[in-house]
């Protein structure tokens, strides 16, 4: 009677979830179907994994909050925005496309500096810090105590001391290490004012509310609203202790000036609000009209907290418009359908198609799973590349020699729907042309994928990966 009373209720919680899968707005159909099938075919631990991770949940106050800032921010920016500048007619819906997702328009009159690879990268951060003389804004989703870590923070801990105010945020996930640090400590005490986004707090309470594992993945550097960094290096070495087997960490960072660091000082603001600081609009002052460079460039803010699509609609728009050329360089390669379909579309029609991964990574589901798609990119005429001198963490797409998006999103659905990311748009010849030379230094220090060598793939390898790319709609 145990057994049967068991039985019926788990089938009607089937029931019941598969009906919600069906129902919900936000899902995919290739994710409906995927859900549906692990809830019906992996007895309760198909029901648990749904109620944990199957719903993009947000929690009433942070939407509250988060919703209630970027409204604001929005009419104080809109309302001073500078005029777009007139862009390439390939650019035009690429930037169009990054506005219905970010909700910032593309701006002309930035300055726009590619950082050195190694650790150097944080010499001018750390010179911009040391000279501020407002505000010093830092936004890591893994801050390290290493070497380039305590650099960072003993020169937001100088800042404070000297009287400029200091917001630190950072992921409570990704930085929990940081946080527990001697540096944590030292900065609170100097006057930096530290917080945490998405705290966690008691797990199975905090999952009745919100998905766990909502993080926020950005990476901003902001001195004085005037000059930022951004991309997609934490704070850390390129030896990456929380992960040394994989070093060295491969990252992209720039520097910028001009109009685009006041959309980023945006995004910061928002943040800051949901992290629960004070707002901030003073912050967003109209900028004063000098022209730092000749860059037209946007920054992409996206989240779960935003249901106007993805960067997986901006990347394919981006794919789109490309005739001749396409360089990606991504460590996870777990793309939605349009996104993976306009790559290979690109490649069938003509265009030379460069994807450059990571030889070694540091998660084995997410390679097995990419690896489901090889084949039919190969197939397709992509050319793909397996870096092998460490962990490519890089986030960079150029088109053509003329447009490009860098940032901290992968082409992965975790950065399309649960992250909160960053990227930017860039509209530049000069600018793009180094991001190339960066990119074919990657492909140099890389080798080649051969439609022969996936073939040669043992059996239980292609059904694993075949597997795994077929429940890609809920990784």
């Amino acid at each position: 009677m145990d057994f049967s009373f068991s039985f019926y209720l788990h089938g009607a919680i089937v029931l019941a979830l598969a009906v919600r899968v069906l129902l919900q707005p936000r899902l995919e159909p290739s994710a409906r179907l995927a859900w549906v099938l692990v809830i019906s075919l992996v007895p309760v631990l198909g029901v648990l994994a749904y109620v944990l991770f199957g719903e993009i949940r947000v929690g009433r106050a942070e939407m509250r909050a988060r919703r209630g800032a970027r409204d604001e921010v929005s009419r104080l920016y809109d309302a001073s925005a500078p005029p777009p500048p007139v862009l390439p007619e390939a650019a035009v819906p690429v930037a169009l496309s990054a506005q219905a997702v970010g909700g910032l328009q593309v701006v002309g009159g930035n300055r726009i500096a590619l950082l050195a690879e190694d650790d150097s990268a944080f010499d001018p951060i750390i010179r911009a810090i040391d000279g501020a003389q407002d505000h010093v804004h830092l936004l890591f989703y893994i801050w390290l105590a290493d070497a380039s870590g305590g650099r960072v923070a003993a020169a937001a801990i100088r800042a404070a001391q000297r009287g400029v105010t200091v917001r630190v945020i950072v992921d409570e996930v990704g930085s929990r290490p940081f946080m527990r640090s001697p540096w944590w400590d030292r900065m609170v005490e100097a006057g930096v004012e530290c917080r945490a986004a998405l705290p966690v707090g008691i797990p199975l309470l905090r999952a009745l509310e919100q998905r766990l594992d909502l993080r926020n993945h950005r990476k901003i550097v902001l001195i004085d609203g005037a000059v930022a960094f951004t991309g997609s290096r934490n704070c850390a070495d390129l030896a990456f202790r929380h992960k040394p087997e994989f070093a060295p960490w491969i990252d992209i960072m720039v520097e910028t000036q001009g109009p685009v660091v006041r959309q980023m000082q945006t995004a910061f603001i928002v943040d800051w609000v949901d992290a629960g600081g004070e707002y901030l609009p003073e912050l967003l002052a109209p900028e004063d009209g000098i022209r730092h460079g000749d860059v037209s460039a946007q920054m992409i803010p996206t989240g779960p907290d935003r249901n106007a699509g993805s960067m997986s609609e901006t990347f394919s728009t981006l794919i789109h418009a490309a005739r001749r050329r396409i360089v990606i360089c991504t460590p996870y390669y777990v793309p939605d359908e349009p996104l993976d379909s306009a790559i290979k579309s690109a490649a069938r029609r003509g265009v030379e198609v460069h994807l450059i991964l990571p030889g070694k990574n540091d998660s084995l589901i997410v390679a097995a799973t990419s690896q489901g798609f090889w084949r039919s990119l190969l197939n397709a005429g992509v050319q793909m590349h397996l870096f092998h001198e460490g962990l490519l963490h890089s986030k960079i797409v150029t088109a053509d020699g003329g447009m490009a998006i860098i940032g901290s999103a992968n082409l992965d659905r975790r950065s399309f729907e649960l992250n909160y990311e960053l990227n930017m748009l860039i509209v530049d010849p000069i600018t793009v042309a180094a991001l190339d030379l960066r990119q074919l230094s990657y492909i140099e220090r890389s080798r080649r994928v051969t439609l022969d060598e996936v073939r040669a793939w043992p059996w239980w390898q292609r059904m694993r990966n075949n597997i795994l790319a077929l429940a890609s709609p809920l990784l």
